[in-house]
């Protein structure tokens, strides 16, 4: 680390008061010294600035019983219910409006289409609205070093936090995020953010908690580097026979396998035209009780299940971006997408 950098963190460490509810028997625990010793060792933080954030982290044991509780699958057509609704898609064309010239830009940028960047921003954090209160560091601190099941993610996803804290010359006690640590309008987590966050208005910051350009320029980097082809389809409806090899397919849901014809060979085929060599993935969703439906997932939607892997999640996502931009063109031009 250079000089100017340890000048400026030290400048930032000292000015951080010790906070009343702080756990203060965290910084003297043995894993916690453990650790310090390792990045001390790497040579990419110095002692003191580490115990300085680590004298002020604040536990959070109520982060540990959220992350604990039991998990419920909920069918396709209760989770669409939770996204798919007015508020979500009006305030989407409110926002594509009052960013038109970011959006246009990052298509042209980066090739992902503004209803796509428009979805995923609501969708995470309805346009700014919900990034979460917690502070990034007690976050990952509390699951990096008192939850043993996903420990050395979150604690991989602390040091990504601190390498942030150096890389954007900020105070890592000031950032703030979800309760898993997830952080601004894309709920980037910090290794996210420091591989595909983007100064979109170059600014000099990476400010995907304040930026709208800056989230936008993020997203659309995202989707870019993961493989998104601009003006593909992402799904399609399918026809299926029934058989063991549709279970089978239907679990295997996050890989694209195989070509469309492989899948028509195991009697999977799409209701529209698709180029034999086009490999996709099976998607059953339940869209009433007792009733499934089947789709094709395409190259798009493999990679927006890259963001969040939920096929639910590319699903509605999907059907978001069309809807708010029949709705932006009808608004905007007085016209209706193809």
């Amino acid at each position: 680390m250079d000089v100017m950098k340890k000048t400026i963190l030290a400048a930032l460490f000292a000015a951080t008061p010790l906070l009343a509810q702080a756990d203060a028997a965290f910084l003297a625990r043995p894993d916690v010294q453990r650790y310090i010793d390792e990045k001390v060792a790497t040579g990419q933080f110095s002692r003191p600035e580490l115990e300085a954030v680590f004298a002020n982290v604040d536990v959070k044991p109520r982060i540990i019983e959220i992350m604990d509780r039991p998990s419920t699958s909920r069918p396709w057509y209760q989770f669409r219910a939770n996204f798919f609704n007015e508020k979500l898609l009006n305030d989407g064309v409110a926002f594509w409006t009052a960013h038109r010239e970011a959006l246009e830009r990052a298509e042209k940028v980066y090739g992902v289409e503004p209803e796509v960047i428009v979805a995923i921003l609501g969708i995470e954090t309805h346009y700014g609205r919900n990034t979460g209160s917690f502070r990034v560091v007690d976050a990952l601190s509390t699951l990096g070093f008192d939850y043993p099941r996903r420990a050395d993610y979150f604690r991989n996803e602390l040091t990504e936090l601190l390498l942030l804290a150096h890389e954007e010359r900020l105070d890592p006690m000031t950032f703030k995020g979800s309760y898993a640590g997830a952080m601004g309008w894309p709920q980037f987590m910090p290794s996210s953010f420091r591989k595909w966050a983007v100064d979109f208005d170059s600014s000099g910051h990476r400010d995907i908690w304040n930026n709208a350009d800056d989230a936008i320029g993020s997203v659309a980097n995202y989707f870019h580097l993961h493989g998104w082809i601009h003006g593909d389809d992402t799904v399609i409806p399918a026809d299926v026979a029934p058989g063991p090899e549709v279970d089978a397919l239907s679990a295997d849901k996050f890989n694209l396998h195989y070509t469309a014809a492989e899948l028509a060979e195991m009697g999977i085929r799409p209701q529209v035209p698709l180029a034999r060599d086009v490999r996709a993935v099976l998607v059953p969703l339940e869209v009433a009780p007792g009733v499934t439906q089947y789709w094709l997932g395409l190259n798009n939607f493999y990679v927006i299940t890259r963001y969040n892997k939920s096929t639910l999640y590319a699903k509605v996502a999907q059907e978001i971006a069309r809807e708010i931009k029949s709705r932006y063109l009808a608004s905007a031009y007085g016209q209706t997408p193809n």
